[in-house]
Parts: structure tokens; sequence; C-alpha cells
């Protein structure tokens, strides 16, 4: 198996990436819009998936709600940003808490359903009235406290609904003044001002995955970004205590071909290299590389550079994927129709 989570070009397998998957057997995939296009087709690409891996892969979505959706209407319905229940926690805390939870337990049981197992939530950047609108209503709020209570509901909702979450972006992407997609922020934030970002995810670094920001904070490694930092992996790690698997964001946002973004041979061009970035990022510590775009020449690059999945790895992503319950049968609706209705006594 190799340590990557790659994205697909359509809405079935090609040949070629049949091909390419067989040989490589990544870690795992993740599903985007150009993915999706009915209920029966997702179902059907996914079982795919499982069948050319011979084993419950970890199938990979942003379903966050708000702007962030692959699964859209009129097959799918419409679920609310974070700020929503950030709003509502400071009028009714417990209330909204049990909204989160339920939120959860809605995009649960309809992920479930189409055969996808991880959704890349819950999103614990603390917002920062500076930073850029990349996070803006995906954030819960500006306090770390209620980030991270609402982020623990999402996960017990996720647990319990039977998938597998993913707490994002660490160590935190509230201060960023860019959007990584399409350059590389640098946040000069002092070390004990940072502090107020990782606090969610000190409060969840039992969750069960996390995904890297491709930000360099100065405050702890002026040469690299993190996802490409060894000592920004190994703050991960240990200062804030995350011991599940550890995925890079996308290998292909621009902040990566930056080349203050670190990691790459001085006079290379590297940087142009999908095999290097993905190679980069495991070097430093990242249990996985994620690649999202489906190019499949940047894929096979990635593949002739990864090396074999570590065990430690391995271990972290098999106990990732058996921290999930097995769900229910409760419809999708009747979640949400609970959640709305927590939602409206606000």
């Amino acid at each position: 198996m190799q340590p990557v989570f790659f994205g697909l070009t359509g809405l079935t397998l090609s040949a070629d990436e049949v091909a390419l998957f067989k040989a490589a057997d990544p870690a795992g995939y993740i599903l985007f819009k150009r993915n999706i296009d009915t209920p029966d087709q997702v179902r059907a690409l996914t079982a795919s998936l499982r069948d050319l891996a011979g084993r419950d892969v970890p199938i990979l979505i942003d379903q966050e709600g708000g702007r962030v959706a692959r699964l859209r209407p009129p097959h799918w319905p419409e679920f609310p940003p974070g700020e929503v229940f950030g709003r509502l926690y400071d009028k009714a805390p417990i209330t909204a808490i049990e909204a989160c939870r339920l939120n959860a337990l809605a995009l649960a049981a309809l992920l479930r359903d189409l055969g996808i197992n991880v959704d890349c939530l819950p999103l614990l950047d603390v917002r920062d009235p500076g930073g850029h609108d990349i996070i803006g209503d995906r954030s819960f709020g500006t306090e770390p406290l209620v980030v991270a209570a609402l982020g623990k509901a999402v996960l017990d909702g996720f647990q319990a609904g039977g998938i597998c979450g993913v707490v994002k972006h660490i160590p935190g992407h509230g201060r960023a003044r860019a959007d990584s997609h399409l350059e590389l922020p640098v946040v000069t934030t002092s070390r004990e001002e940072l502090e107020r970002d990782f606090i969610p995810f000190r409060r969840l670094a039992n969750a069960p995955m996390a995904m890297t920001a491709h930000i360099t904070y100065t405050a702890l490694d002026a040469e690299r970004c993190a996802t490409l930092s060894p000592a920004v992996i190994d703050f991960i790690r240990q200062d804030i205590g995350f011991g599940g698997l550890l995925m890079s964001d996308d290998l292909g946002m621009h902040a990566l071909g930056n080349p203050q973004s670190g990691g790459y041979p001085l006079g290379s061009n590297a940087l142009a290299d999908f095999g290097a970035r993905a190679l980069a990022s495991i070097d430093a510590g990242c249990d996985i590389a994620l690649h999202c775009s489906g190019d499949f020449a940047e894929m096979r690059s990635i593949v002739e550079a990864a090396p074999v999945m570590g065990a430690a790895a391995a271990a972290r992503l098999a106990a990732a994927m058996a921290w999930m319950g097995s769900g229910d049968d409760t419809p999708v609706a009747e979640w949400a129709a609970a959640r709305d209705a927590l939602l409206a006594l606000a």
C-alpha cells in the first residue's frame, strides 16, 4: 500500500486509473463534484473502488455544508456552514452542541448510504478578524473553546453515525491572510499568540484523522510550511499531542508551488514535480499525501516517488477506520428535522 489518497477524473474509473491504482494500491480516495451525478452512480463508483482495493478502503469527501459541499440539490439536501452553530452557541450553548451533533448524524447517514466513509470535517480553525475569507463562515467562530466544543459534537455525531471525521487545518488556518489554494500564506504571529489557535486541536487531539495547513508559521519554522516541516509535524505530534492519522492538504494547491514553502532541493525543478511534493510531505512526517485533481500524469509521478506505507502509518490508518461506529438506519431527513427544530429555537 502506498501512503496516498487520490482523486479521480470522472464519474467512473478509467482503464488507466484502474491499472495505476492496481499497481500502486493507494491508501484511499477522495471524491469531488466532477465525480458525482446521481445517488446510484456514486454508489456504483464507491463500490468499484472497494472492489479494486479488496478492502474497506477510505473514501473521503469535503461535505462541510454551506459553500463547501460536493453533494448538492436536487439529489441531496443543503447543510448549514459552521458559523450557524457558532451563532446559536452564543445564545444557547447546549442547544447548539446538540444541533451540531444532529447535523453530523444527518451528514453521516447521507454519506454512508453512498458508500463514503470519511468526511473532511470538523474544521477547527479559529476565525480571525483579519483572516482571509477562505475560512470565513466555515469556522465555528472566534472563540477557541466554542470551536472545540462544536468540533467535538461533530466527531461524536460522525462516530455514532458510522463515518470517520478529519480535523483541519492543523495547527490552524484562521490567521492566514491569503488563500493557500492560490499562494503560500505566511503567519508571523508570535508563538504565545498562536496558542489561541492551537486550543481546539489540543482539546480534540484524540481525533482519528487530521489534515495539515499549507501555511508557514515563522514562530514554528520560518523556512518551511507546516505540511513540509519536520519541526511543525513534530510540534503537532508532541506538543499538540495528536496521535491519529495525519494527512497533507492537497498537493496541488499553489502554496506548495512557492519556493518559500521549503522542502525542495535548491536549484531543482522539484516545485513542478508532484512526486517530490508527496515525498517531501511524507519525509516531514505526514502519514498520507493527499492529491485531489485526478490528473493522471501527476498521480503517476506520485506513484513513482512514494514509498511503501510504513507500519506506524498503516496502524494509524487502521485505528482511524476502526474508530467509527456502525451507524443505524435513521433517515437523513429525520436527523435534519431534529437539527432544524433546535436551530429554530434561536
